[in-house]
């Protein structure tokens, strides 16, 4: 009973908080230790100035705010890549739009069992909800006691259950892309206003202003301000590029499930 309990009260790491924490990690270490190497700057010393050309450098003068940028980029392109494999999975191995034609066909000519076999061998998000569908349409059409709209109705509502199951799966992660398109922008912005800040500072300066604190502000804003947008720009493409994906998923399946519904319609 013990250990049961102590199963059922386990805590479960979601996926987004490891990644987070990962390429937090790795964003802080690359940043102190690659970025920061000595090497990078003049007089191998990182307070002073970086070597001419020297990107890393740069960087680095970017500030404290450019391990977190690092990060959320970091996570966008490790999302990016998980988004892209899950869609590909859930299209299926064939063309979609052949294969609801098959299923119609099959059908219409009452091969149920047919069909359900296609739906093994396409896999994906579609064939599973339209292998559901069928299954149902198995039973009603073995139940004696409905009426033909009773029936209809039965097959409309295990497309929609079917659908409300796939969905969340498909949808799963795009929040936080959608998240760090803003949050990159502000952290970038954040970036920049500390920045200016350093850069006003050494212009404060009582007699001839601080060129080289002018200079480590100056970049410390420009940094922060192209990997903020950078980021940005890449997660609002790639939301918006598997949004459009599971748009035409979800009207993949919606057609499924009315070609059933119309089959099932037409021959009864």
């Amino acid at each position: 009973m013990n250990q049961k309990s102590s199963k059922k009260g386990s805590i479960k790491i979601e996926l987004p908080a490891i990644v987070i924490v990962v390429t937090l990690t790795i964003a802080i270490l690359a940043y102190k230790f690659i970025f920061g190497d000595p090497a990078n700057f003049m007089g191998s010393d990182p307070e002073n100035q970086p070597l001419p050309g020297n990107y890393f450098g740069i960087i680095y003068k970017g500030g404290p705010i450019v391990p977190l940028l690092m990060c959320l980029n970091m996570v966008v392109l490790t999302f990016v890549v998980e988004r892209f494999i899950a869609l590909r999975k859930a299209k299926g191995k064939g063309t979609i739009i052949n294969f609801i034609k098959d299923v119609r066909n099959l059908i219409s000519h009452n091969k149920v069992n047919q069909a359900m076999d296609l739906c093994d061998k396409q896999k994906g998000s579609v064939a599973n909800v339209v292998f559901s569908v069928l299954k149902k349409y198995e039973e009603v059409e073995k139940e004696q006691n409905m009426s033909k709209e009773q029936k209809l109705v039965s097959i409309q509502k295990e497309v929609e259950e079917a659908t409300a199951l796939e969905l969340p799966g498909l949808e799963q992660n795009l929040v936080i892309l959608a998240t760090i398109s803003s949050i990159a922008t502000l952290m970038g912005l954040l970036g920049t206003v500390l920045g200016m800040i350093r850069a006003f500072a050494a212009l404060a300066n009582a007699g001839a202003p601080d060129s080289v604190a002018l200079a480590a502000g100056i970049s410390e804003a420009l940094v922060n301000t192209a990997i903020g947008i950078g980021t940005a720009a890449i997660a609002i493409i790639a939301y918006n590029f598997f949004t459009t994906k599971i748009d035409k998923l979800t009207y993949a399946i919606d057609e499924a499930g009315f070609s059933i519904v119309q089959t099932y319609s037409a021959n009864h």
